[in-house]
């Protein structure tokens, strides 16, 4: 049976970029009602005009969002798109209840705090569903996407960088790795796949292969790997070789032009 058999409204929970775009339109053509709840200074203005309803709150508004939902009658709720990571240090949330879920992680790693939310919810009669909802055709399958090819020197490059990449996933520190050459160039942290892109290419002349991979228990409701055109663009302005990401685990955004851009800049793009 369908989890959302008999669901006509759900709540998202809109972070920034083309991901929550993205989720919107796919449930408005499912006949479905969003209602969403989006981040001032961090969510486009396009989500607007895509849903029933949306809500622009600040972090120092959090505990509005549980209200707002229970208003509006939603009980399946979905998280899409990141908020800028340097929220997590200014010395006033403002929010009590953000105030609380923030003392009372172990860490402010993404997915404990994610996984904190997602708890949060549940305890206030929402469930939290899997974030690829409706987007599976954007998930893509094993092989080489493009029409340029990987040498062996790039696939060396991606092996070494896969297995690497996902026990560096798995503690949780990010889910991109940069290799050139054999070396290890840049380890992503909290700052985000594209600043991980630039601070490798100041260290490497050019060649870099970005390999981006799922954490090995991934949560799918939060914090799945996204790449888009940006990616593909950071990438050329280093001379960068290759993005590898993980089959079947990893968002792609307009893949079409990402292929076109990646194939302009002799960038290849593999799915493993």
């Amino acid at each position: 049976m369908n989890r959302l058999d008999g669901v006509k409204k759900i709540g998202l929970i809109a972070g920034n970029g083309k991901f929550p775009l993205m989720f919107a339109r796919a449930a408005v053509d499912r006949g479905l009602e969003v209602v969403a709840v989006a981040i001032k200074r961090d969510t486009s203005f396009w989500i607007t005009p895509l849903v029933k309803k949306v809500y622009w709150l600040s972090l120092k508004e959090y505990s509005r969002m549980f209200e707002i939902f229970r208003a509006e009658g939603v009980v399946k709720v979905l998280m899409a798109g990141q908020v800028n990571p340097r929220s997590l240090f200014y010395s006033d949330m403002g929010d009590a209840t953000l105030k609380g879920l923030l003392a009372s992680v172990r860490d402010k790693r993404p997915d404990t705090i994610f996984s904190a939310v997602a708890d949060m919810l549940m305890d206030k009669g929402f469930e939290l569903i899997d974030s690829t909802l409706f987007l599976e055709k954007f998930l893509p399958g094993a092989g080489v996407l493009t029409r340029t090819q990987p040498d062996e020197r790039i696939w060396k490059d991606i092996r070494l960088g896969f297995d690497m990449a996902k026990h560096v996933a798995g503690l949780d520190i990010g889910q991109t790795l940069i290799v050139n050459r054999g070396s290890i160039v840049a380890v992503e942290a909290i700052e985000g796949t594209d600043a991980a892109i630039q601070r490798a290419g100041r260290v490497s002349n050019g060649g870099i292969v970005v390999v981006k991979v799922s954490k090995p228990n991934q949560d799918m409701r939060f914090d799945i790997p996204v790449v888009g055109p940006c990616t593909i663009r950071h990438m050329a302005r280093v001379r960068g070789r290759c993005l590898a990401i993980e089959a079947g685990k990893t968002l792609m955004i307009d893949r079409p032009h990402c292929v076109a851009l990646a194939d302009k800049n002799s960038i290849v793009i593999v799915a493993l």
